[in-house]
């Protein structure tokens, strides 16, 4: 009896195709998690979905803190006053220093500002010749005797308002650079609004009451000039920051306006370092100062904005409403040294510091998928001397939730804010800076790309079969 041949053939192919169907599952799992680990490496995942994170920056705890005495136990004889320091604007110190009083002479401090910002954008020179008007000629108060018709340069009036606080220099001035004094103020005042003065009018250029104007010139309506000491302020940190050379005019102890004059113009200032050795003024003398502007009138009392700079830290004073001429640099010692004795400008972030928990960002189509991320300045606040910066926290933004290749070094892809609210001060201290990348995101080659999609494929059928289950 022959044997049974084609049963024998026909289960050969059926053995074929079980091995083929095998081998087939066996390639896709091989190739589910062989391409799974490399999708995985190449895309990589943002380290915080949400685009936010927060930590602590640790840092070496530091002496004891000074103890910050209070405003009450500084005995201030004043209507108000402000300690700021410019270059973080934190202010230090606040007695009623968001009521308005009117400022006297240190209005002339927008002026001065006005004045040195169109010579620093090339419009003016302090070489320009500037002719004396009736107006300026008829200016009363301090001045130094201008006539109509008189001709001098920007400069020489402008140390005759700094250091002289004389009201027809700064008139003649004001009308040279606006045509009339009255399109000045109109200068005067959108600049107080661009800085963010909420409480400021000015009237005229130099702070003079309005009837004390020559009458032709007056400005209309009874709108005094007023400012609080916060304004004053800010406009000083304003000329400390944006006019660095300020001290070159409001510095100068003594200056003779003209060669026949028999006396050189004092400056107010008694309290400027220089005078350390004159007689009349060493009692005053501080270490340190090097301006700005003094101010009087009936109404407005005795006033001083004053600013010093001592290891590398610099305050802006502000007194208002003194009772005389040598009070209002008795308080302004008191208000600075509050300053100096118990606060210090400390570096709290290194530029270019990785942020804890975000040291780097996914960036998509990217030869290397995970770019390294720091902040791109440093972070540093006026704190207590000796304050404990452990607490310091951190807040990472990212500007999206993905990135793609390419992207340039430096490229901003968020923001870090860090804040800290050192033991003595009521305020919390907050800064927010710019997180960049460190290096460049270029964009992958076609096959990498490819491969990356196969893997993204694979990735989402795994996936899909493991829920399955």
């Amino acid at each position: 009896m022959k044997p049974n041949t084609a049963h024998h053939t026909n289960s050969k192919p059926k053995r074929n195709r079980l091995r083929k169907a095998v081998a087939s599952v066996l390639l896709l799992n091989m190739l589910c998690f062989s391409l799974v680990p490399a999708l995985a490496l190449a895309e990589g995942e943002q380290s915080n979905n949400s685009a936010e994170s927060s930590n602590s920056q640790s840092t070496t705890t530091q002496t004891e803190a000074v103890q910050i005495p209070t405003a009450e136990s500084l005995d201030l004889q004043v209507k108000s006053a402000i300690l700021m320091e410019p270059v973080s604007g934190q202010v230090l110190l606040n007695i009623e220093g968001d009521t308005p009083f009117p400022p006297a002479s240190m209005t002339k401090m927008m002026t001065e500002y006005i004045v040195a910002d169109l010579v620093k954008q090339g419009k003016f020179s302090w070489d320009d010749v500037v002719t004396v008007g009736e107006n300026a000629s008829k200016t009363i108060g301090s001045r130094i005797f201008l006539a109509e018709g008189d001709q001098h340069t920007i400069k020489e009036l402008y140390i005759a308002m700094a250091v002289g606080s004389a009201n027809d220099a700064t008139v003649a001035l004001a009308e040279y650079v606006a045509g009339s004094e009255q399109a000045f103020v109109k200068m005067m005042n959108d600049e107080a609004k661009r800085m963010g003065m909420t409480t400021t009018h000015f009237a005229n250029s130099t702070g003079l009451d309005i009837a004390d104007m020559p009458e032709k010139f007056r400005t209309p309506g009874n709108q005094e000039t007023v400012m609080s000491a916060m304004d004053v302020a800010i406009l000083a940190k304003y000329i400390v920051t944006d006019h660095p050379d300020f001290a070159d005019f409001t510095a100068i102890p003594s200056h003779k306006f003209r060669e026949r004059d028999k006396e050189p113009i004092i400056n107010y200032n008694w309290m400027l370092e220089a005078n350390k050795d004159v007689t009349n003024f060493k009692q005053f003398a501080y270490e340190g100062l090097d301006g700005l502007k003094t101010g009087h009138t009936k109404n407005a009392g005795y006033n001083f904005t004053g600013t010093a700079e001592r290891n590398s830290m610099r305050l802006i004073s502000v007194v208002m409403g003194t009772s005389s001429e040598k009070a209002r640099f008795v308080e302004t010692r008191k208000v600075l040294d509050f300053g100096f004795n118990n606060f210090e400008t400390k570096q709290i972030v290194a530029p270019k510091a990785s942020v804890a928990e975000m040291e780097s960002v996914t960036v998509k189509k990217a030869k290397n998928t995970s770019i390294p991320v720091v902040s791109d300045e440093a972070v540093s606040f006026v704190i207590p001397k000796g304050a404990d910066i452990s607490t310091v926290e951190a807040a990472v933004q990212l500007d999206s939730e993905t990135f793609t290749a390419p992207l340039q070094q430096g490229s901003k892809v968020g923001t870090v804010t860090y804040s800290f609210k050192p033991d003595g001060m009521d305020q919390t201290l907050t800064k927010t800076v710019n997180l960049i990348t460190t290096e460049e995101a270029t964009k992958a080659g076609w096959f990498t790309l490819m491969m990356r999609a196969i893997g993204e494929f694979f990735s989402d059928l795994f996936n899909g079969i493991k829920n399955l289950f």
